[in-house]
């Protein structure tokens, strides 16, 4: 099934310039570039999970699905099709429910017998304001895209001058 994973594209200005400029590059100096990017997306994707792991019980079901991806840029994924908890419920089943929260049932806790029930499946639905994956996110932008235009300003002088 695809598409069932939530996939994060660090924003980083001027990346397109700076891709384009490594176009023309041997293709090693691509190869590095995805190296020190999926570098920084690891340590993003496991700031992201930490802060899941944290959060409430399906949140810490669903961080163990995120993970660094590589790509030229960093790139964060979470969700995905693997079957999670007691229930076995897909990943993406409870991925936004877990970030976002909820303020109605779903799955198995929205059938009719439940429904004077007094317990929260997730957290309370707060509109745009994410409990957890994004926050982590937005919070290292500007150190991720600082990072990132540092390692692709040493490629492309390694390999501008013939490296």
């Amino acid at each position: 099934m695809a598409g069932t994973a939530l996939t994060v594209r660090m924003r980083i200005d001027g990346v397109r310039d700076t891709l384009q400029a490594l176009q023309a590059m041997p293709k090693d100096a691509n190869e590095q570039l995805r190296e020190r990017s999926m570098a920084l997306a690891t340590v993003l994707a496991e700031d992201a999970a930490l802060s899941g792991r944290a959060e409430g019980a399906q949140a810490a079901l669903v961080a163990g699905t995120v993970k660094a991806r590589r790509d030229r840029v960093p790139v964060v994924e979470a969700g995905g099709t693997k079957r999670l908890g007691r229930n076995k419920a897909p990943a993406w089943a409870l991925l936004f429910g877990s970030v976002f929260g909820m303020n109605r049932r779903s799955g198995w806790f929205g059938a009719p017998r439940f429904r004077e029930a007094t317990g929260r499946q997730y957290r309370p639905h707060g509109g745009q304001d994410a409990y957890w994956f994004f926050p982590v996110i937005e919070a290292n932008q500007a150190r991720i895209a600082r990072e990132w235009n540092a390692a692709a300003s040493e490629i492309a002088r390694k390999f501008g001058r013939g490296g």
